[in-house]
């Protein structure tokens, strides 16, 4: 049998066994005079197993590389070694894939960048293996989260025709010839003869679609790719993302706030259960303080502030910003994790914003000039979710529209929700990599992305 047993169910093992095959890849190898030591991984836990070879009583001498893929067959024993429980003695080691003297991965520590062009094989490192274990458990834990609640899994559409958050950065799919296009007698593009009859692009948000869906399941969540066509090179921003967007009927500005920090507890308490052993590694090496972080959050409660409150605070904080703010203005990442990570030091919610800083979609308050929006603001990231409760009544939505300038014709279907058995209802978009940056510690979302999409940069 070639796929043996795993790594982690080996060093989780509590007596030694007989006659086992392990696979893996060489992290560390060396030799000394009849003896060969071998440190490989398997991606399914943390920490690397030894496996010892003796090429004495007529075995072959075997060259191993660090890099390599590698088969041992032997027994698991005992380590005499310090820092290991057990070790495999092996009768035969067997080079499945050998690996030449250009493997990038040396002993001495890489620089985030430098992994980054190399994303095909960063994840054999131990600090992208941590990152990508734990992305894998925060995504169990979140759906985890939502079925045990009762929520629908809605799959929104990939490809759509609605630009949600009415910025203008959606990518544009086509099936013309670039170069050639058809024509409109103004000279514009003739989207009307493209394959879908009209322009369509790839999704900025599955939020519309989940409504709809809310409004015949009552409780529903997306979970899956978006995409923003915006220019921005910084640590927190990539062309394509993950965001989980949960949907509920019957949920004023308050209840959604409150199942928005349930759910952070709970997908954050159970990876940081999990993923302890990750955690550790990440908190000693890639940023200290980490598990503080996480405990605090785990034991705080939440903060609620308005952002007419949040504004005041700021104004009156003596500090000086690189953006100046005002009421009216919209919040930026300094003024977010000032607010979280200098003045409150926990998560803090900021509600009710200027309705002329956010969507047409948000329930406008009594007071005509603010919406029932909620942003959700942690430590060291800024903003992780985004929220509100939306307008049901059609008559103010469609005030709404015109304001804004959208087009009621093009957004029949969702319009139509308010004319046909309308109710209150809320939801939010949590940005899945920076939670997950958050988890990780890591500084740029690049790092929590398997093959990160940014500007001039599709590679892999």
């Amino acid at each position: 049998m070639l796929q043996g047993e795993t790594i982690k169910e080996l060093l989780s093992s509590t007596a030694e066994k007989q006659n086992i095959t392990v696979c893996g890849w060489v992290r560390t190898a060396r030799t000394s005079p009849g003896l060969t030591f071998v440190a490989i991984s398997d991606g399914t836990c943390f920490d690397t197993l030894q496996v010892v070879y003796e090429n004495s009583d007529g075995k072959p001498e075997i060259k191993v590389n660090t890099g390599a893929c590698i088969k041992a067959t032997g027994n698991l024993i005992e380590s005499p070694g310090k820092g290991q429980k057990w070790e495999i003695k092996a009768d035969s080691l067997e080079i499945i894939g050998d690996a030449d003297s250009s493997y990038p991965f040396q002993k001495k520590r890489h620089s985030f960048e430098f992994l980054r062009s190399i994303a095909h094989l960063r994840v054999r490192g131990n600090a992208f293996g941590a990152a990508f274990r734990i992305r894998n458990r925060t995504s169990y834990a979140i759906h985890r989260f939502f079925q045990e609640r009762g929520f629908l899994w809605v799959h929104s559409p990939i490809i759509t025709t609605s630009d949600c958050e009415g910025a203008g950065e959606m990518f544009t799919l086509t099936t013309f010839d670039i170069a050639d296009p058809p024509k409109k007698d103004d000279g514009s593009v003739d989207y009307s003869k493209d394959f879908f009859g009209e322009r369509a692009g790839l999704t900025v948000s599955g939020q519309l679609e989940a409504e709809v869906f809310a409004m015949a399941f009552r409780n529903v969540y997306t979970f899956g790719p978006t995409f923003r066509a915006e220019n921005s090179n910084t640590p927190r921003h990539v062309a394509e993302f993950w965001m989980i967007e949960p949907e509920m009927a019957f949920y004023d500005l308050d209840d959604n706030r409150r199942l928005a920090e349930e759910m952070l507890k709970f997908v954050i308490r159970d990876v940081a259960d999990y993923c302890a052993d990750d955690i550790e590694f990440l908190n000693k090496f890639v940023h200290k303080g980490l598990k503080d972080e996480i405990r605090q959050v785990l034991e705080a409660d939440f903060v609620h502030i308005t952002y007419t409150e949040a504004i005041d605070l700021l104004v009156n904080s003596g500090k000086t910003f690189e953006y100046p703010v005002s009421w009216g203005t919209d919040l930026q990442t300094e003024h977010e994790r000032w607010l979280s990570e200098e003045h409150f030091k926990r998560p803090v919610f900021v509600t009710d914003y200027p309705s002329s800083i956010k969507p047409f979609y948000m329930r406008v308050n009594d007071d005509g000039k603010t919406v029932r929006a909620m942003d959700c603001l942690f430590p060291r990231i800024g903003e992780i979710i985004g929220g509100s409760q939306r307008e049901e009544r059609q008559d103010i939505l469609f005030k709404r529209m015109e304001e804004l300038g959208i087009s009621k014709e093009d957004y029949f279907w969702y319009t139509d929700l308010r004319r046909y058995g309308s109710a209150p209802h809320s939801g939010f978009g949590l940005g899945f990599e920076r939670l997950l940056m958050f988890l990780t510690g890591m500084s740029n979302i690049r790092d929590v992305l398997p093959f990160p999409r940014t500007p001039g940069n599709a590679k892999f």
